[in-house]
């Protein structure tokens, strides 16, 4: 019997970007539509909760549409609905939430809810097939976790922050220096024209756990600057962003080697908003060609390391086969763990 094709309308709407996406069997992005909210959140230097709830509100329809239309597939054609319903901002989840229910009421269609940090992991599903046991380093905004898995849809965190994520940590500093939210791009290249001359404190690399601590690396970094103001003195922009950045690599990348030595996994999947940043995407390159060459390294492009619903449809694809289906009670759980 001929294996019927899987198409999976997949919605994200977790944080400030709107994102619809078609995908086809897990692995083939026919459409990946994302409405960006940035220019909106960018004068108050962070996302506002309320703001993004209303631009949902006012996008996510054309997004569906879009998405439609740009796949060349028909309502009939498709095999379910997915949909991110944690973590993530409480009024945003809801919108595509809401969404999610009433497209796949309306046209009949299973309901498949999505861990959005699942979702960045299995964005690196979409260049390559995963291969099991396998380690995964999410950092993002709001996480920073070491994650190992044995098999699909199977989590187990073997260490996470303490408090600042990566991702928060870099918007926190970007802010005293002056740059405009998001800052990690503009840290990242900064850094690559700069020094590691201020030397900050790498939280927590001796330690004999795999959790993480960037608090203090970003307490130091606030520091220095404001009393250096105080004292009139100048600082070098590009030296602190290369010393800021050495510190947050050295830490994530001397931690995820580590625990893919102990864990002995063929793959190293990085995943998240600051999976997009040069400096940590070439340390770990270098790091796993010299101590761990028989270990693959997948980072999605770019593209797909932001928030989007191509993602949550590759994530979707791996509940579907198990038909771990939601009825129409499906709620946001803005704290949700994998």
């Amino acid at each position: 019997m001929e294996q019927t094709d899987i198409y999976i309308l997949a919605i994200e709407s977790s944080c400030d970007e709107t994102s619809v996406a078609i995908v086809k069997n897990g692995r083939d992005v026919l459409s990946n539509i994302v409405a960006s909210q940035i220019n909106s959140h960018k004068r108050f230097g962070g996302v506002v909760p309320e703001v993004a709830s209303r631009h949902h509100v006012e996008q996510i329809i054309e997004c569906i549409d879009l998405a439609m239309e740009e796949a060349s597939v028909k309502i009939e054609d498709l095999s379910a609905v997915a949909v991110t319903y944690g973590p993530g901002l409480v009024g945003s989840l809801l919108i595509g939430i809401t969404a999610a229910k009433s497209f796949a009421w309306a046209n009949e269609l299973p309901l498949i809810p999505v861990n959005h940090m699942a979702g960045h992991i299995y964005a690196a599903q979409l260049i390559e097939e995963l291969e099991f046991p396998l380690m995964a380093l999410l950092v993002s905004g709001g996480h920073t976790e070491l994650v190992y898995m044995t098999e699909h849809g199977d989590f187990d965190i073997i260490g996470e922050t303490r408090d600042d994520a990566a991702g928060e940590a870099y918007d926190k500093v970007g802010r005293v220096l002056g740059l405009t939210y998001p800052s990690g791009k503009e840290i990242d290249e900064l850094a690559h024209q700069g020094k590691d001359s201020y030397h900050f404190p790498r939280g927590m690399i001796k330690e004999d756990h795999y959790d993480f601590s960037f608090s203090g690396l970003k307490s130091s970094v606030i520091n220095l600057v404001h009393n250096a103001k105080q004292r009139d003195e100048e600082l070098c922009d590009v030296d602190l962003a290369a010393s800021f950045q050495e510190s947050v690599i050295d830490v994530l990348v001397d931690k995820t080697i580590r625990a893919c030595q102990e864990y002995n996994v063929k793959q190293l999947v990085v995943a998240g908003g600051v999976a997009a940043n040069k400096g940590l995407r070439n340390r770990l390159k270098q790091e796993l060609d010299q101590v761990l060459p028989q270990v693959k390294l997948i980072v999605p492009p770019i593209n797909l390391c932001g928030d989007n619903a191509a993602m949550i449809g590759a994530a979707a694809y791996v509940e579907y086969q198990k038909q771990h289906f939601s009825d129409m009670h499906l709620n946001a759980k803005p704290s949700l763990t994998l």
